[in-house]
C-alpha cells in the first residue's frame, strides 16, 4: 500500500533536478577522462587524478549496504519494481537506520539517471556545498511525507459469521451469569 503514494510532481522536479547534478559518467567519457590521463602521464605531466566525484549510488545490494552503514543520505525507491518483494523491506530498514526515503514513481526514470535501461533504487551519499541546502529541505520533507507517516490498515474491522455469533453467545452468557449473581446477592 505504501508503494502507491509517490511523490507529486513539483517534489519529484525539485529531486530530479538535484540527482541529474550527480549522475554517474558515461562509458564514453570514462574513456576519455581515462585517456586524457594516459597521454598527461606520458607527456610527463604530473596528473592528478583527484578525489572520487560525488555521484549517484544504485544498485539494491550496494544502496542496502550504504543504509546499514548510515552512509547514504537520501534513498530514492522506484514504485513499480517486479517483483515488489526485491524493494518491500527498504522503507522499513531506512525508518529503523533513520535515512530519509521518497518513492518515486518509474524504475525507467531511474534507469535514465543511472545510464540504464531501469534502476529499482538510487542513493546519495554526499553532494556539493551548493547543493547541501536543497538536500537538506528534500530530506526534511520525506522524512515528514514517508518515514514518519506510516500507514497501517491492518484488517478491516469485520468480523465472520461465525465469530460474531461465538461473541454473540459469550455475551448473552456472561449476561445471564451476571443476572444469576444479581439474585443470590438478595
Amino acid at each position: 500500500m505504501q508503494f502507491h503514494s509517490t511523490l507529486d510532481r513539483n517534489q519529484a522536479a525539485q529531486l530530479f533536478k538535484l540527482l541529474m547534478k550527480y549522475q554517474p559518467e558515461t562509458a564514453a567519457a570514462k574513456t576519455t577522462r581515462i585517456e586524457g590521463l594516459a597521454k598527461a602521464a606520458a607527456a610527463g605531466d604530473n596528473a592528478k587524478s583527484g578525489a572520487a566525484p560525488n555521484v549517484l549510488k544504485f544498485g539494491l545490494k550496494h544502496v542496502t549496504t550504504l543504509i546499514e552503514e548510515k552512509k547514504a543520505k537520501l534513498v530514492c525507491i522506484a514504485h513499480d519494481v517486479a517483483p515488489l518483494e526485491l524493494v518491500l523491506w527498504l522503507p522499513a530498514l531506512c525508518r529503523k537506520m533513520d535515512i530519509p526515503f521518497c518513492i518515486v514513481k518509474g524504475k525507467a526514470r531511474l534507469g535514465t539517471l543511472t545510464h540504464q535501461k531501469n534502476c529499482a533504487v538510487v542513493a546519495l551519499t554526499s553532494v556539493d556545498k551548493e547543493d547541501v541546502n536543497s538536500l537538506t529541505t528534500l530530506s526534511t520533507n520525506f522524512m515528514a511525507q514517508f518515514n514518519e507517516n506510516v500507514p497501517r490498515r491492518w484488517g478491516g474491522g469485520n468480523m465472520g459469521l461465525k465469530t460474531e455469533a461465538k461473541l454473540e453467545k459469550r455475551r448473552v452468557a456472561l449476561e445471564i451469569e451476571e443476572a444469576k449473581k444479581a439474585l443470590t446477592q438478595r
